[in-house]
């Protein structure tokens, strides 16, 4: 499996969990350390362990286990390191204080989104303009 392809499984793991915000970041032009982060938000320190949780989940299920963690006692920012893929998984606040996405600004971004999500708030919102 590739790195891009475990940095997309990864999102869709953090998106199970409701993690928003998911960002994908491509750093092979900038560093030699990893190939990827995948960043996104929760709203809680329970949100934030559940998402390490399903992460490490489902990547243990591809055979990608995790090489190094931080953060899962505190629960306010945890790391998950998969070598070509780090995972950061912010509380809202810690993430806009850190602002990894301006201090990697140079980076290629990719949004990621999760799509029944979105249907579901599209069809929201012809309902209200309709009404």
């Amino acid at each position: 499996m590739t790195s891009r392809t475990l940095a997309k499984k990864i999102a869709q793991f953090a998106l199970f969990k409701k993690a928003y915000d998911v960002t994908i970041m491509d750093l092979r032009k900038l560093t030699d350390m990893t190939d990827f982060f995948v960043i996104c938000s929760a709203d809680s320190d329970v949100q934030v362990k559940a998402i390490a949780d399903a992460v490490m989940e489902g990547t243990e299920k591809l055979g990608a286990d995790v090489w190094h963690r931080e953060g899962l006692s505190q629960r306010q920012w945890v790391l998950l390191d998969y070598v070509d893929v780090v995972v950061h998984i912010f509380n809202k606040e810690l993430r806009r204080f850190y602002s990894l996405e301006k201090l990697w600004g140079d980076a290629k971004v990719e949004c990621v989104e999760d799509k029944e999500v979105k249907k579901k708030t599209t069809r929201k919102a012809k309902a209200v303009i309709i009404t």
